[in-house]
């Protein structure tokens, strides 16, 4: 990650699984006076990552004087368990995976594995390419997110991931601004998706 000591705003790009640190340069027109940084990380638990993020925040804090948020899917739940609430001016969350515990629960649902197997087992793999993990789901249980930031979240009505009451409660609750892109999925990608994303930055 490149830093310059050149004392303007910043804004940190923390894509999802199976993205990069290079979708950042998408949004670097979109903030024209900012530094716009992407983070690319290895780890895919949240107190590992949230750890990275947090020291790469900090980081940005001595080089910059403002900082704004971007986060796309899980990259948004390791944020909010980065405990960066203080470090930042603003976030954006895309499609954002706000409730972790019930998006495991779900998966688990999926995969036709009880609590008892999964504490059993302790890792089990599935055929949808996740792992479910015992020590995971504990994390998740022991450490609810909270998060105290002025939040905008754009989400996609067929979000395959996030159901509409999760993302309406969690918006009340953090008191964040919603903007719902009607037949949206959760991953942005498609020309209109894209263009709606766009739009939805530079009107906030």
């Amino acid at each position: 990650m490149n830093v310059s000591n050149e004392k303007k705003d910043a804004v940190i790009y923390i894509h999802g699984k199976g993205g990069s640190a290079k979708e950042s340069e998408h949004y670097a027109p979109l903030f024209p006076d900012s530094e716009v940084i992407g983070l690319d990380y290895r780890s895919f638990t949240p107190w590992a990552t949230g750890e990275g993020i947090r020291e790469a925040v900090i980081e940005l804090q001595d080089a910059y004087k403002n900082i704004t948020l971007i986060a796309n899917s899980i990259g948004a739940y390791f944020s909010m368990s980065a405990g960066i609430d203080t470090l930042l001016r603003k976030a954006y969350f895309i499609s954002p995976i706000v409730d972790m515990e019930r998006l495991i629960r779900n998966m688990m649902v999926w995969a036709n594995v009880t609590e008892e197997e999964l504490h059993s087992k302790g890792v089990i793999p599935t055929s949808f390419g996740e792992d479910l993990s015992w020590v995971y789901l504990c994390y998740v249980r022991e450490h609810p997110v909270w998060w105290n930031v002025s939040t905008e979240i754009l989400y996609g009505s067929a979000d395959e991931l996030t159901d509409y009451e999760t993302i309406v409660a969690f918006a009340k609750v953090h008191r964040a601004g919603l903007t719902i892109m009607n037949g949206g999925a959760h991953w942005f990608h498609t020309p209109e998706e894209m263009a709606f994303l766009d739009d939805w930055i530079r009107r906030r």
